[in-house]
């Protein structure tokens, strides 16, 4: 009789057994009536698994670490972090654990990483679980990132558990969920700041390696190794970020144990997608201060970057003048990098892609102007560039119906025009549907009551941001005028 087919493959442990300092080995906990509310199929597919096999009682027990993969150790993984400005030396997964490394159809390997799987060592106070609404924002936001060509990490399923827990934002129990995200890799900021600490001498060169095998593999042979990962991830963050603002996004916790050194976008708690194009624009009820606001994610970056150099002096050179001096050529070249980045992204968005670097400074120049009134005026972000794509083939009214009163574009809007702008490539750039706040909310209240109809809806249409369908309208739609302030919660 033929065994029944495992709905995982064998999973590799490296992480585990290579950085053992690093991590504590953990199991999740069993839950009492475990469903799998949603399943990406696609990315299943991807990765090589069977989505009929991921949806039976073995599949659930598999995605939720009760039944393990041949190869896997489940590992809690270790990290520091400097939390809104203040370091703390030890946080970890404290509700999340590392089930293995899994490679693709592509030859890449990921990681297969749970999230609300319950208290681990390096739960801090909290139970270690998580509720529906959460771990579905994070799968929808991955998704939605994704189909707008921004790195991130991804869920492959979030599986309800049959448990309630309890939420200060709530007086009522909430149902619990468990997501299942894959990842590059989870190594962090953080992750170099915690081995830097450890006694052992040897743990972060070690660490060194591992990164640079899993991420930037051309440093391997290099003469200054530590000195390419670095050079490796400044430039994958000053991309990210780049990107990020291009379309409105707002991360809301950029902590080191928040930045990834593959370049991904990791944790999606408090974020948003800006309406009103705002500069200081933050959701996250807990930055009050307004640390990590839309505008300043750039300089976050910069600052959380240093951190990760400071990190890595000692393997950059034996002198420590010497060893600075490196990583501040490295630092320096952010900004240069990022504008690089923004300013070909405008240009896209704009339709001008195809100008040149003669016409880069008035580029720059048009798109002050037209920030400067989409930020006076109080105009939609997303919508504003849809307009332009319109205007760009001749049709005005919708742009102009953005500005208030009698207010219409100023001298940017001629100049921009000048250079022929190309609206349908406009249009494959500048997406028409994001995840809007108040629509998230909504679905994911409606989901957390057993209707996972609106989330599914919103889903598919944060999948295909670009192509305007019949019925989606609402998914276009600002913030209503005059609407108190959108907040986000961390969700923990």
């Amino acid at each position: 009789m033929n065994a029944e087919p495992a709905p995982l493959p064998r999973l590799t442990s490296e992480f585990a057994h290579e950085l053992p300092e690093l991590s504590l080995p953990w199991s999740a906990a069993e839950f009492p009536d475990p469903k799998l509310l949603v399943l990406n199929e696609p990315l299943a597919r991807e990765l090589g698994l069977d989505p009929v096999l991921l949806r039976c009682e073995a599949g659930t027990a598999s995605l939720l670490g009760a039944r393990l993969a041949p190869g896997s150790e489940p590992v809690a993984q270790a990290y520091a972090g400097h939390q809104f400005g203040s370091y703390a030396p030890r946080l970890g997964d404290g509700r999340a654990l590392l089930l293995g490394e899994i490679v693709d159809a592509g030859n890449r390997r990921r990681d297969l990483h749970l999230k609300g799987s319950g208290r681990t060592p390096f739960s801090r106070g909290a139970d270690g679980f998580a509720a529906v609404g959460p771990m579905l924002r994070e799968y929808l936001m991955g998704e939605a990132m994704h189909a707008l060509g921004i790195p991130t990490t991804r869920a492959l399923a979030v599986l309800g558990t049959g448990a309630r827990v309890m939420r200060d934002e709530s007086l009522d129990p909430l149902p619990g969920a468990v997501l299942v995200r894959t990842a590059s890799s989870h190594l962090r900021v953080g992750s170099f700041q915690y081995a830097r600490s450890l006694e052992k001498s040897d743990v972060l060169p070690r660490l060194v390696d591992f990164a640079i095998d899993r991420h930037c593999p051309e440093a391997a042979g290099a003469p200054q190794p530590a000195l390419r990962l670095l050079r490796h991830v400044v430039e994958a963050q000053a991309r990210l970020v780049a990107q990020w603002m291009l379309v409105g996004f707002v991360h809301g916790v950029m902590n080191t144990d928040n930045m990834t050194i593959s370049g991904e976008t990791i944790d999606y708690g408090p974020c948003a997608f800006i309406d009103a194009y705002d500069p200081a624009a933050a959701f996250s009820s807990i930055d009050w201060r307004g640390r990590y606001a839309y505008g300043k994610q750039p300089a976050i970056a910069l600052w959380n970057l240093t951190r990760f150099a400071e990190t890595l002096l000692v393997e950059l050179a034996d002198d420590g003048d010497t060893a600075i001096e490196l990583a501040v050529g490295e630092l320096d070249r952010f900004d240069a990098l990022y504008a690089a980045a923004w300013g070909l992204g405008m240009a896209a968005k704009l339709g001008v892609a195809h100008a040149g670097p003669a016409v880069s400074a008035e580029l720059h120049e048009i798109a002050a102007g037209l920030l400067a009134e989409l930020q006076q005026h109080r105009i939609d972000y997303t919508n504003a560039f849809r307009a332009l794509a319109g205007a760009a083939r001749g049709d005005e009214g919708a742009l102009l119906a953005l500005y208030p009163g009698e207010a219409a574009p100023g001298e940017w809007y001629g100049r921009w025009r000048a250079l022929r702008p190309d609206g349908d490539a406009m249009d494959a750039v500048n997406p028409l549907y994001i995840p809007r706040g108040r629509v998230v909310d909504d679905a994911l209240g409606a989901a957390t009551e057993g209707d996972l109809g609106p989330f599914e809806q919103l889903l598919d249409a944060v999948m295909r941001p670009y192509e305007a369908r019949p019925g989606y309208e609402r998914f276009a739609e600002p913030a209503p005028a005059g609407a108190p302030r959108f907040v986000t919660y961390c969700g923990t």
